[in-house]
């Protein structure tokens, strides 16, 4: 959706020097490449759209085992509710009936099959290919994270953003815990609930970004949704679980300038980051 003008896909799958050279530019500033993102939806209804898809999350897989880099972010993608449809169908509850007919429809007849092919892709490559749980996807929650990983192969996990779960009223801690060694990548955002507009309206708020006065949330530089004591809390679980990865700066705030978002981020984090290996219970 985003595309990719900052990193020439095509280019770098055909040249071993132009991928060393656009490396380097990164390395040389101190810098890792955690994951390449390809968020599209290779499981569109109309055909066009998700062949160009597929090819695109295909060649971002190759691109990556060729990179070094262990992890490519994407969405699960959403069908449509049969066959002859032109748009995905987000299904977001079990009544009236033919709600949980389309989800069988959708998860039996084309993500349990897309995404088993890209999972052996992804293990042959070396590759683990993160979900971002995301309403309006099939996966946007950590139960169908892990379901589409338990039918489809251990090569799927998530790219953990805390500030959907917000958004949705899921406790991203609760999260953490039980999606454990799934978790391949973090983004670290956050989301403020405005109660006196969510009070009225719901989570659901399809009002633009910009209204930001009437929306019911907005996403949020760290530290400007919810504290310091949740973020301590939210890595040291990371930690518990065995996470030991980055923790990637999603800067999406409307209320702040591009470089200011970023940069109260990254000095909020310093302050609650586990930097440090653990040497044992030494106490006791």
């Amino acid at each position: 959706y985003p595309g990719n003008p900052h990193c020439p896909t095509d280019k770098l799958l055909a040249s071993k020097t132009a991928r060393t050279a656009w490396l380097k530019k990164i390395t040389d500033r101190g810098l890792v490449l955690s994951g390449l993102s390809c968020h599209n939806n290779p499981v569109h209804p109309n055909k066009k759209i998700a062949a160009a898809a597929d090819v695109t999350l295909r060649k971002t897989l190759k691109l990556a085992s060729e990179l070094g880099v262990p992890v490519v972010n994407t969405f699960s993608g959403c069908p449509g509710d049969h066959d002859g449809a032109k748009f995905p169908n987000w299904v977001t509850c079990p009544w009236p009936p033919h709600f949980l007919k389309i989800l069988d429809y959708q998860w039996k007849r084309k993500l349990i099959p897309y995404w088993s092919k890209i999972n052996t892709l992804a293990k042959k490559l070396g590759v683990k290919v993160a979900l971002e749980a995301h309403p309006g996807m099939a996966v946007y929650n950590p139960e169908s994270i892990l379901k589409l990983r338990k039918a489809c192969g251990t090569n799927i996990g998530a790219n953990f953003d805390p500030s959907h779960f917000f958004w949705q009223g899921i406790d991203p801690i609760a999260a953490v815990r039980v999606l454990g060694k799934a978790i391949f990548h973090v983004h670290a955002k956050d989301t403020k609930i405005y109660a006196h507009n969510a009070g009225l309206t719901g989570v659901l708020d399809t009002k633009p970004y910009s209204d930001e006065i009437n929306r019911g949330w907005l996403f949020r530089t760290c530290g400007y949704g919810h504290g310091e004591d949740w973020w301590r809390d939210f890595v040291s679980t990371l930690r518990m679980v065995g996470y030991d990865y980055v923790l990637s700066i999603e800067h999406e705030d409307s209320l702040m300038s591009v470089n200011e978002g970023f940069q109260k981020a990254v000095t909020f984090l310093k302050s609650v980051l586990l930097a440090e290996k653990v040497g044992g219970m030494w106490w006791t």
